[in-house]
This record gives C-alpha cells, structure tokens and sequence, in this order.
C-alpha cells in the first residue's frame, strides 16, 4: 500500500544533483530527480522531477509516462511537430506508450 503522506509535499521534496540531460537538444540543459516509489514489480515508479530550460526529445516507446506538473510552464509538441500544447501547474500530461 502507497503511504500517501510520502507525497504531500512535491514542491519541496530534495532532488539529485543537477546532471546533463542526455535527451537535451539545447546545450547545457540539465535535470533533478527524486524516485520517491517504485512497486513490488518494479513497472510503476512515483518520483519528482526537474529541468532546466530548453528542448529534449523523450522516447515512450518502452512505456507510458504520466506527469503533473507542479511548476513552471512547457510546450509538449509531438514528434513530427504536430499538436504543440502549453502546460503548466495542476496539468496532467499523459504520454501514453507508444
């Protein structure tokens, strides 16, 4: 069973050391992280996570990925440039595998 006091508070959970992004298309970007939960088959994983600006590309086709967005503001736009859309926080950005 989740505890789900683990995730009260995202916005001031300590992240990992800000490291390169290695999806980055813009040189420099970095990114934090935190796995807060990962399920006893090891398929679900919780965590927070954070970049610094720029763009990146992210491959989903090994798995699906939701995201509720705490902070900040992005554009998501689909890989062949397509259905750009704006979020920011309360968003919950669905990318589903594939």
């Amino acid at each position: 069973m989740i505890d789900l006091k683990t995730f009260a508070d995202l916005a001031s959970v300590e992240l990992s050391a800000f490291a390169d992004k290695p999806t980055t298309l813009t040189e420099g970007q970095k990114e934090a992280s935190n796995l807060l939960w990962t399920s006893a088959d090891g398929r679900t994983k919780i965590g927070v996570w954070e970049c610094t600006p720029g763009h990146f590309t992210a491959d989903r086709t090994a798995g699906g990925e939701y995201c509720h967005i705490i902070s900040g503001r992005a554009s998501v736009t689909n890989a062949d440039g397509s259905g750009t859309r704006d979020i920011g926080p309360g968003d919950l950005l669905v990318l589903p595998q594939g």
